[in-house]
């Protein structure tokens, strides 16, 4: 929501400094259909040259992570450690063998199914079996396995980050195509240059909104927004990074509530419950 709200503002601001100066809005109204089909069919096209469709459908799904922010806040953390802790002490006490039901069948997990927002996370739910998985099959190096998540989770993260390099690539862009539509409104201008001045001056104010609206859409809007996708992947990948966290601690051979731990010290700090938070949703969640 802050983002809408930050956009509101920033046309409030814009548009009402602009009356306040004594701006008319007759021009722009008049140009701003041709501008924008200019400005915006070029940057529609020059973005699907350049990606793939599974890119663009990525990218579109990106402006909804943008609206909602970050799916992970405290209660989800709360949740992934909770169930991992169950996991570890699991593999800790009964063996590795214990954990097959779990990872074979998740959606049949009883420790899935405990925490029903985290059993429809279907990457971080792979995330978690895959490497349950390779436990199991006695790859119980941690530092071999902690290699293996890390490679993994830099190409999640960088797969995520595509979206937002998208954005910024047209936002780079938008300027550039703003100038074109205002060299077309200048050769026009050019075509009538036997038209009295006033008119002129008009046919030049309506190229210049070429340009302004270039600069507006780049800088007031795709640039943001492409920072604001960015952030909000950063914050989404250390929720996979608490798994890692804590699968390490336990190969290791710490104890589950100190790999837990381990896991929680790794969540972000606004979202990261406190060791008395998460020690009462230990004791009081009972899984099986």
């Amino acid at each position: 929501m802050t983002t809408i709200g930050g956009l509101i503002f920033l046309l409030v601001c814009v548009f009402g400094g602009y009356i306040m100066a004594g701006g008319k809005f007759d021009i722009i109204l008049h140009s701003l259909p041709h501008e924008m089909i200019t400005i915006g069919g070029a940057a529609i096209g020059a973005f699907v040259m350049s990606n793939s469709m599974h890119d663009i459908k990525h990218v579109l799904g990106g402006f909804g992570k943008i609206v909602k922010g970050s799916k992970y806040h405290k209660h989800e953390y709360v949740d992934l450690l909770t169930v991992l802790y169950y996991f570890v002490r699991l593999a800790q006490s009964k063996g590795a063998m214990a954990l097959e039901p779990h990872i074979e069948k998740p959606e049949e997990s009883v420790a899935f199914q405990k925490f029903p927002k985290l059993a429809k996370d279907k990457l971080t739910i792979a995330i978690i079996c895959d490497y349950l998985r390779m436990v199991g099959m006695n790859a119980d190096d941690p530092h071999q396995i902690e290699d293996i998540m890390m490679r993994e989770l830099k190409k999640i993260n960088a797969e995520e980050m595509h979206a937002s390099h998208a954005m910024q690539a047209i936002a780079d862009a938008l300027p550039a195509l703003g100038i074109v539509a205002a060299v077309l409104g200048v050769i026009k201008t050019m075509a009538s240059i036997d038209q009295p001045p006033a008119v002129l001056g008009g046919m030049i104010g309506g190229a210049l909104v070429g340009t302004f609206l270039g600069i507006l859409l780049a800088y007031g809007m795709m640039g943001p927004m492409a920072a604001r996708l960015k952030g909000v992947v950063e914050e989404d990948a250390h929720f996979h990074e608490v798994i890692r966290a804590v699968l390490v601690a336990h190969l290791h051979g710490n104890a589950p509530q100190v790999a837990v731990e381990a896991g929680r010290k790794t969540a972000p700090s606004h979202s990261m419950p406190t060791f008395q938070e998460l020690e009462k949703a230990l004791q009081d969640t009972q899984i099986g």
